[in-house]
C-alpha cells in the first residue's frame, strides 16, 4: 500500500535536490540586501567549484551515489518488509528531533525519517569527498548545506511530522491558529531576520527576577556604567575584583536568579565585585571604537575602583569579548609603561588568537564582511536582534527549528527561563566597532600580530602581558571554540592556567557549585598544541568556579579586611544597580538616558 508513496516521495526528493543546485547555479537566490548578496554569490562560487572537483572525480561520486540508492532501498524494505528491525539510518543520540514514537512505529514516518536523514549525510559526504577544494570554501559548504538540510527536515512541517499531524488533527488546527498570532508578534519585533522567541520577555524583572544581587551604580559615562556590589560577609578580601562582560550581550548572564548567580556567589565568598553595564548603542554611537572600550571603558573603571577602594592594583575577569577587552587593556597600560594596575587576569571563553574561531568562521571572508560592513555603516550599528539569531543559527535545530516548531506548530506559551530570557535581551554593536571586531580580529587575526592593533595612540603586543592569567574555556562551545581559545593563551606572557570545562558558551561558565554539574579538565603544563595538552589533562568533578576562587586567592592578601564603603566622594553612589543601561531593550531610542543626580547618604 506504501509503493506508490514511497516512488512518489524518491521522486519529489531528488527533485528538490536537483533543484536546488539548479537554484544556485542560476542565481535564483534571495539577494534583497548586502549581505545575502555576498553570501549568495559566495556560495555559487563554491558550489561551482564543488560542481568542478566532482566532475573531475565520477567515480568517486558515482560510488556515493551508489551507496545512497542501495541503503535507501534497504530502507524501504526494512520497514515495509521488517520493521522491527534495527533502523538502516538513526538519528544522532543529541538529535531530538524524532523522539515521538511514531517515527519509529509508523511506516509512512520511519520510511521519510530514515530517508532525510540519508539524503542529509549523503550531501554532506560528497563534499567532504571532492577533492581539490580549500578548506574554507569546504567548510562553507558544509555549514549552508547543512542549514538547508536541516531547514528542510520533515520534523518542522505538519504534513511530515506526525507528532504535528496528531496534534493539529485533536486541537482542529487552533495550534496553528495561536501559532499564526505568535509568529506574527516576533516578525514585528524582529529585524532584517526572523527571531523566534525562546521565552515569556514578561517573565522576568530586571531588578527583581534577575540582575538582583543588590549593589550601587558608583560611575557612569556615555559608554557603560559601574556597580559596586554590597558585601554579603563581615570581612572581605582586600583586592576588589572587576568584572568585564561582553559589550555584545549584557552583563546580567553572571547575575541571573540566585540559584545561578556567579556575582552572588563571589560576594558570598567574601569577594568585593565591580561589574561594568556597557551601553546599548543606537545610530548615535556609530562612531564608537573598539579602543574605547579599552581607554573610556576598562581604564576608567579600574581609575574608579582605585579611588575607591584605595588599592593600587585590583584583580580582574573578562567574559568573552570582554576578556579580549581586558586583554588589550593590560596591554595597553604595558604599551604607556604605567604601573602594573591589574594584578591578575582570568578569561572566561576568551579569543585572543582568532585564526579558529569556530562554526562562525564560515561568515568570515571578505566579500562578507564587507556586505556586513556597508550594513553597518547604513544604520550605524550591527542591529543585536540579528547577532542574536546569527549566533543561535549555529545550532540550528536546537537554539532555533525547535522553538519554531513549539511556537508556531504546537501552539504552546514559551517557557519562564531566566537564561532565555537574557539571551532574548539582545544589544547591538556600534558600526565601526562591529566592522573592526570583523575585519581585524576575525579576518586579519591582527591582535596577535606585532603592531597589529593600535589603541590610545600607541601599538599594543599581548606579549607585553606578565600578569598571571586564568584562562577558562568549554569543551562544547560553539562560539569561541576551545582550541581557539587555548592558542589565545599562547599569545600572553607570565604564568599561565588554562582549564577546561565541561559544556558549553554559557552553561559551561555559569556552573553554580551547588548543581554538582559540570567538572572540568586541568593540565598545569602548557604544550604547543591544544589537544597535546587534553591528552594529559586530568578530569576534576565540581564546579571550576571553586578551582577559580583558590586561584584568585593568592593574588590578596590572607588577612581579610572590613568590607569597603560603597562609592566615594570622587565617586559617589548614582543609582541602585541594576542601573539604566541595562534597562535599555531593542531598538534603542536616538537620545542617551539622562545622567541621574548622586543619592544621598539616607537615600543609599
Amino acid at each position: 500500500m506504501y509503493q506508490n508513496f514511497f516512488s512518489d516521495y524518491l521522486v519529489k526528493l531528488q527533485e528538490s535536490n536537483q533543484q536546488w543546485w539548479k537554484d544556485l547555479e542560476q542565481g535564483k537566490a534571495a539577494v534583497d540586501t548586502p549581505l545575502n548578496k555576498a553570501i549568495h554569490e559566495l556560495s555559487v562560487d563554491d558550489t561551482a567549484k564543488l560542481l568542478e572537483g566532482a566532475a573531475n572525480q565520477p567515480a568517486a561520486m558515482l560510488q556515493i551515489q551508489m551507496q545512497w540508492w542501495e541503503k535507501q532501498m534497504q530502507i524501504w524494505q526494512n520497514v515495509t518488509l521488517a520493521a522491527n528491525q534495527a533502523e538502516i539510518v538513526a538519528p544522532e543520540k543529541d538529535d531530538k528531533r524524532f523522539q515521538d514514537k511514531s517515527w519509529q512505529d509508523e511506516v509512512c514516518y520511519n520510511f521519510i525519517k530514515q530517508s532525510y536523514l540519508l539524503f542529509g549525510r549523503t550531501y554532506l559526504d560528497t563534499i567532504n569527498a571532492v577533492e581539490g577544494l580549500d578548506d574554507k570554501a569546504k567548510e562553507r559548504l558544509t555549514f549552508f548545506s547543512r542549514q538547508a538540510i536541516n531547514a528542510m527536515s520533515p520534523s518542522n512541517f505538519v504534513g511530515t511530522n506526525p507528532e504535528l499531524m496528531k496534534l493539529t488533527m485533536e486541537k482542529n488546527g487552533e495550534n496553528l491558529v495561536k501559532g499564526l498570532q505568535t509568529l506574527q508578534e516576533d516578525l514585528e519585533s524582529s529585524a532584517d531576520i526572523l527571531k523566534i522567541r525562546m521565552t515569556n520577555n514578561n517573565a522576568f524583572r530586571l531588578g527583581e527576577d534577575v540582575a538582583n544581587t543588590r549593589g550601587d551604580v558608583v560611575y557612569k559615562n556615555e559608554l557603560f556604567e559601574l556597580i559596586q556590589y554590597r558585601p554579603l560577609t563581615e570581612q572581605v578580601n582586600a583586592t576588589p575584583l572587576l568584572i568585564v562582560p561582553p559589550f555584545i550581550n549584557k552583563y546580567y548572564i553572571l547575575d541571573l536568579r540566585e540559584k545561578n548567580s556567579m556575582v552572588r556567589w563571589l560576594v558570598e565568598q567574601g569577594h568585593t565585585v565591580f561589574m561594568m553595564s556597557w551601553r546599548n548603542p543606537g545610530a548615535d554611537q556609530r562612531d564608537t571604537e573598539f579602543g574605547d572600550y579599552v581607554t573610556e571603558g576598562v581604564v576608567k573603571a579600574v581609575t574608579a575602583i582605585e579611588d575607591i577602594t584605595g588599592k593600587s592594583q585590583i584583580n580582574a575577569a573578562g567574559y568573552c569579548i570582554g576578556g579580549t577587552v581586558l586583554a588589550s587593556t593590560i596591554a595597553y597600560y604595558a604599551a604607556k609603561r604605567m604601573k602594573a594596575r591589574i594584578k591578575s587576569a582570568s578569561f572566561f571563553t576568551t579569543l585572543l588568537d582568532f585564526a579558529q574561531p569556530g562554526e562562525v568562521g564560515a561568515y568570515i571572508n571578505d566579500n562578507v564582511i564587507s556586505a556586513i560592513e556597508l550594513q553597518n555603516n547604513a544604520k550605524g550599528y550591527m542591529d543585536g536582534r540579528s547577532l542574536s539569531v546569527t549566533f543561535s543559527l549555529l545550532r540550528e535545530n536546537s537554539l532555533y527549528w525547535n522553538y519554531y516548531i513549539d511556537n508556531y506548530l504546537k501552539g504552546n506559551s514559551p517557557v519562564d527561563f531566566d537564561l532565555l530570557y537574557w539571551n532574548s535581551d539582545s544589544t547591538n554593536v556600534a558600526a565601526t566597532t562591529h566592522n573592526f571586531m570583523l575585519r581585524e580580529l576575525y579576518l586579519n587575526n591582527k591582535l596577535v600580530q606585532d603592531k597589529g592593533v593600535k589603541i590610545g595612540g600607541v601599538w599594543i603586543d599581548l606579549n607585553k602581558i606578565k600578569v598571571p592569567s586564568y584562562f577558562i574555556s568549554t569543551k562544547e562551545d560553539h562560539i569561541a571554540l576551545w582550541q581557539g581559545t587555548y592558542r589565545g593563551a599562547l599569545n600572553v606572557g607570565g604564568n599561565k592556567t588554562f582549564v577546561l570545562g565541561e559544556s558549553g558558551h554559557i552553561a559551561g561558565i555559569v556552573n553554580h557549585p551547588a548543581k554538582e554539574k559540570y567538572g572540568y579538565w586541568l593540565n598545569e603544563e602548557l604544550s604547543e598544541s591544544a589537544d597535546e595538552w587534553f591528552e594529559s589533562a586530568q578530569h576534576n568533578t565540581g564546579s571550576w568556579w571553586l578551582h577559580w576562587d583558590k586561584w584568585l586567592s593568592a593574588y590578596s592578601p590572607k588577612e581579610k579586611i572590613a568590607p569597603y564603603q560603597q562609592g566615594s566622594e570622587a565617586y559617589p553612589v548614582l543609582d541602585v544597580a541594576p542601573g539604566d543601561y541595562v534597562k535599555q531593550v531593542l531598538p534603542v531610542p536616538q537620545e542617551a538616558p539622562a545622567a541621574k543626580k548622586p543619592r544621598s547618604k539616607a537615600e543609599a
